[in-house]
């Protein structure tokens, strides 16, 4: 008997989001439980997270892997790297620990070898690993690349890079300041600091003199590349020749595979980096639609999903709408699996079936007991402005529910923003139900905000402590006796923390001051949780430092007759 497909899906619920997995006709197969999901892959098994680990799960829903690891990468060729006592490790798909020690980081498995590395006479170097969790390409090299046609480039030394085969011996050695991955043939190379690109052969002869300032590798004989000297750019397309495919002239220019290319023109000239407009194209440069697309998808067995601000669906190689697939209104992108359509609008996913008819989608109604329930409602002034923000509902007093839900759109900052105005940034906003016992419900609101072309964007978070009675949102002295100094106490635990807790090893010395009577903080049943935002105390890459207290180290200074505590106990 063939496995039936399983679709993984989220569920909202008073516990925080959940995932599990529908059947075709949007039951709930394995039920929402996990904090996380991932798509059943080729081998049968699915990732899943549950209780801050990571494990595999079967179609039926039990775990095959048991959910003991920090994070597990997807599998391939049978092999996937996992995070385990602070370091990547390689395991099979029963979940045995193949490697004999931990790495610094181990990449997917291609061609039966993976990448590793780990710290070498206090400096990050990069080797091989085989299917057996083996070293059989010695950790030497300052970077390394995947194998690909029994060939990978690794670097040396500074102006020294080689191709190496699968057994590590040399192919070649060049004498170059930059060396690209290998493709055709054929390789990228620049020859200093600030030089054009260029491409050689195996044997180090140059074929296509450097005229470029970034050079992709070839892929069926032609390679991507870009010739603007400024903030602008210049993409195009060229052959082995080095003769131009399609011109040098593009905002963006992305393969697409199967001989398909995504060709982005810039929607504003003076601001390239708010985006392009994309036709298709093929390998020999003939355009096969107009400049319409928001977003083009990889082609996969002959169809695309592509995007044109109103709708999603897909196309097919000549460009044209696929026959006897769906167009999702409002969606931001479409994806087919199995005989579903899963669709993405503003983070929520939604199936339909291959005539468009909705099949599942996520609830926006959030019951928490018979009375209260929160409502999701949607605020999306602008397209590039999104926030999901919470409404609670049920409160004995209108006056207080209403004056509640001010509050929580405040918070949830639903700035009035025009809708034709192109925005240089992006805002998403969502929520979740962290904790609801009694009359406390605690809410949690994020926010993520990225500037077109920064590095990275600024997460925000903010946790709502209320009592569903009075409507008061509490502050983090509610919890305490008065003149308990509990601003001074909690600072002496958390310092403490720091100073001895190996977690906390990334917090930045002296920039630990102390909490303040405004200290961000949320609770839960048995503890308090003080959080700083990022970079406050600790790198952007720590997220935000959460410092977990149990009510019992502090229960002396809590006042257990207040409001606050008797809310939740």
């Amino acid at each position: 008997m063939v496995d039936q497909l399983l679709y993984a899906a989220t569920l909202k619920t008073k516990d925080g989001t959940k995932w599990g997995y529908i059947n075709e006709t949007g039951e709930f197969v394995i039920q929402p439980e996990f904090t996380y999901a991932l798509d059943f892959q080729k081998n049968r098994l699915a990732t899943v997270e549950i209780g801050e680990r990571y494990g595999s799960i079967n179609q039926k829903g039990k775990f095959v892997i048991p959910p003991k690891f920090e994070s597990v990468i997807e599998f391939s060729e049978g092999r996937a790297a996992v995070v385990y006592e602070s370091g990547f490790q390689v395991i099979d798909e029963q979940g045995q620990i193949l490697t004999k020690k931990s790495y610094n980081f181990i990449g997917m498995f291609q061609e039966s070898r993976a990448i590793v590395s780990d710290n070498v006479n206090g400096n990050f170097r990069y080797g091989y690993l085989n299917r057996a969790g083996e070293v059989v390409i010695p950790i030497q090299f300052e970077t390394a690349s995947d194998f690909q046609d029994g060939l990978a480039v690794v670097k040396k030394r500074d102006n020294q890079f080689a191709v190496i085969h699968r057994n590590g011996n040399e192919v070649n050695v060049y004498p170059y300041f930059y060396v690209g991955n290998y493709g055709d043939k054929f390789l990228a190379f620049q020859k200093g600091l600030n030089e054009k690109y260029g491409y050689i052969d195996l044997k180090g002869n140059i074929i296509i003199e450097p005229s470029f300032t970034t050079a992709q590798s070839f892929e069926n004989n032609r390679a991507v590349v870009n010739v603007a000297d400024n903030f602008e750019n210049k993409y195009g397309l060229i052959d082995k020749t080095g003769a131009y495919i399609i011109e040098p002239i593009y905002n963006d220019l992305m393969s697409l595979r199967e001989n398909r290319l995504a060709v982005g023109k810039a929607m504003n000239k003076a601001k390239p980096y708010l985006g392009s407009k994309y036709a298709i194209a093929n390998w020999q440069g003939e355009f096969l639609t107009d400049f319409i697309y928001d977003h083009v998808s990889q082609y996969e067995q002959g169809i695309a999903s592509v995007n044109d601000s109103k709708k999603a669906f897909f196309v097919d190689r000549t460009g044209n709408r696929a026959k006897r697939l769906p167009v999702i209104v409002g969606a931001d992108s479409v994806t087919l699996i199995g005989n579903l359509v899963r669709a993405l609008k503003d983070t929520r996913i939604a199936y339909f079936d291959r005539k468009g008819k909705l099949v599942w989608k996520q609830n926006t109604i959030i019951p928490l007991t018979s009375r209260y329930r929160i409502l999701e409602k949607l605020y999306q002034p602008n397209k590039n402005y999104v926030v999901f923000y919470p409404q609670v509902d049920g409160l004995k007093s209108d006056i207080v529910q209403d004056d509640v839900n001010k509050n929580l759109k405040k918070l949830s900052n639903l700035k009035k923003i025009d809708p034709n105005e192109q925005l240089d940034y992006t805002y998403n906003g969502d929520f979740n139900v962290s904790f609801f016992k009694k009359n406390l419900l605690v809410l949690e609101l994020v926010s993520y905000e990225y500037y077109f072309g920064a590095a990275h964007g600024m997460p925000t978070k903010t946790y709502v402590n209320m009592n569903m009675i009075s409507g008061r949102f509490y502050k983090l002295a509610d919890l305490f006796k008065k003149n308990s100094d509990y601003v001074a106490k909690l600072s002496a635990i958390i310092a403490e923390m720091i100073k001895t807790d190996p977690q906390y090893d990334y917090v930045f010395p002296g920039a630990y001051k102390g909490i303040t009577e405004y200290q961000p903080y949320y609770v839960d049943e048995k503890n308090l949780y003080i959080y700083f935002a990022p970079y406050e105390i600790g790198p952007y890459a720590a997220g935000f430092p959460t410092f977990k207290i149990p009510f019992s180290n502090i229960i002396d200074m809590i006042n257990t007759k207040g409001e606050f505590w008797l809310a939740f106990h």
